[in-house]
C-alpha cells in the first residue's frame, strides 16, 4: 500500500469538524465521492440539454448522422464532441463510483 505525504496544513483542513471528525482516509473518500457526483451531475445535465436541443438521444443523434445533415456546422460539431464526452464521462464516473463503493466495503 502506498503512503502519501500531506502538508501539515492540508492535514489540518482534512481534520476539520466540517467533515465529521473522521479519519483522513474516510474524509478523502468522501471528497472523492463528492467530486465524482459533481462531475456526474455536470455530464448528465449536458446530456439532458443536448437531448432536448436535438429532440433525440445521443445514440439517435449519431445513427441519424445529424452532423452531416446539419452541414458540419461548428455548432453541431461542437455539440457532438461535447455530447460524446458527456456520455463517456457518465460511464466512467459511474464505474468509478461503483469502484469506490466496493473499495469502501473491503
Amino acid at each position: 500500500m502506498a503512503e502519501i505525504m500531506l502538508s501539515e496544513s492540508t492535514q489540518q483542513f482534512l481534520q476539520d469538524p466540517l467533515f465529521g471528525g473522521q479519519n483522513i482516509d474516510t474524509t478523502v473518500r468522501h471528497l472523492l465521492k463528492a467530486e465524482y457526483l459533481r462531475n456526474l451531475s455536470r455530464y448528465r445535465r449536458l446530456d439532458r440539454n443536448l437531448s432536448q436541443k436535438y429532440g433525440m438521444s445521443f445514440e439517435a443523434f449519431v445513427s441519424s448522422r445529424m452532423v452531416q445533415q446539419k452541414g458540419y456546422t461548428w455548432d453541431v460539431e461542437t455539440d457532438a464532441m461535447d455530447w460524446e464526452t458527456a456520455i463517456s464521462g457518465i460511464k466512467t464516473v459511474e464505474r468509478k463510483l461503483a469502484e469506490l463503493e466496493t473499495a469502501d466495503r473491503v
